[in-house]
């Protein structure tokens, strides 16, 4: 039995972060998530480094470096919380969790990663203009991470996130922007195989959801099911706003530029309902390159909920050396420049 990161389960090695110090009651756990990490990225056979359920680890700005021996994935099960000591970050205001020159990494599990960007928010000149502006910790920072997989966390009260030249191939999403995010940059990203790059989906189960200030900058995405899609359900509420897709090359993508307010992932017919998570403010520029499908942009938005602020600017997407085709439902667009193809 094999695990997506292409090795054999019964050779890992598992390294608990409890096992070497930590202990999960808020105390500092950085000398004890450093040391965990050496051990694991030196083994020679595929590692897995273990953060339990049910504890919480403070964390001070720690950069998880490689090259690694072997492939790695990091279990998170608990929560890892930022410090609140804004002296911690003396060195660098800018970062917080970093994996660097990692390759064939998977960073999971289902927990938690509070950027406890309240102390950083209450003490921000947007808040309080007798503050000189300064910078704030970025969350999570993938640097230079080929065959990355991240997947089921939450991160929360975070300032930014970013994701920057790295490789994602995966079975699922390269990347999901779920709700909650906000001030998202992915920069450099190499996607495929895999679904592609989604914000959302959002609005399941007529939940509220939010995602704002996403910018996806420079990517490559090659055979995979869509390039930058947009969906949520019907019967959500909130808002996707102030989203940039730009510099991004399409290789033999099916869907490349796709919003979907009509989202439907079950067995049965989703219901037709009246609300919808409001889209607005989106901006894709400088798009270029092949289609596998006939339909190259497909933007289907809500009649009561119509998209707003919609701009295509610089597309030029081909099916087999022809123009493809667009199609735009209930949207507000506007067109700059060469635009291929154009909304019907």
């Amino acid at each position: 039995m094999s695990s997506k990161m292409g090795r054999s389960l019964a050779a890992v090695k598992t390294f608990n972060v409890n096992d070497y110090g930590a202990k999960g009651d808020g105390s500092d756990a950085t000398e004890a998530f450093n040391n965990t990490w050496k051990a694991a990225c030196s083994a020679s056979q595929g590692s897995v480094l273990v953060v339990p359920k049910n504890k919480n680890y403070l964390l001070k700005p720690i950069t998880f470096e490689g090259p690694c021996k072997s492939s790695i994935t990091v279990q998170i099960y608990g929560t890892l919380q930022a410090s609140a000591d804004r002296s911690a970050y003396s060195k660098d205001l800018t970062r917080w969790l970093v994996f660097e020159n990692v390759q064939n990494l998977a960073v999971e599990g289902g927990g938690t990663i509070n950027g406890n960007g309240k102390i950083w928010w209450e003490n921000s000149c947007k808040v309080n203009d007798d503050l000189s502006c300064k910078d704030a910790p970025t969350a999570l920072i993938f640097y230079n991470c080929k065959n990355l997989v991240v997947k089921n966390l939450k991160i929360q009260n975070a300032q930014t996130m970013h994701i920057s030249s790295s490789v994602i191939g995966t079975g699922d999403d390269c990347i999901s922007i779920v709700s909650g995010s906000q001030k998202v940059q992915a920069t450099g990203i190499t996607c495929g195989p895999g679904i592609g790059i989604s914000i959302g989906s959002l609005g399941d189960g007529n939940s509220e959801a939010h995602v704002s200030d996403v910018t996806v900058n420079g990517a490559t995405l090659t055979g995979t099911t869509n390039g930058v899609r947009i969906k949520t359900w019907q019967g959500g509420s909130g808002r996707a706003s102030n989203i940039k897709f730009q510099n991004i090359e399409m290789h033999n993508v099916k869907n490349p530029i796709i919003i979907d307010q009509k989202y439907c992932d079950q067995d049965k017919q989703c219901k037709s309902q009246s609300r919808a998570v409001q889209v607005q403010n989106v901006l894709y520029q400088n798009i270029r390159g092949t289609s596998s499908s006939s339909e190259a942009i497909q933007i289907d938005c809500s009649e009561k909920f119509p998209c707003k602020g919609i701009v295509l600017q610089g597309i030029d997407l081909r099916v087999g050396g022809k123009a493809a085709k667009a199609e735009c439902n209930n949207a507000k667009i506007t067109e700059k420049g060469n635009v291929s193809p154009r909304c019907t």
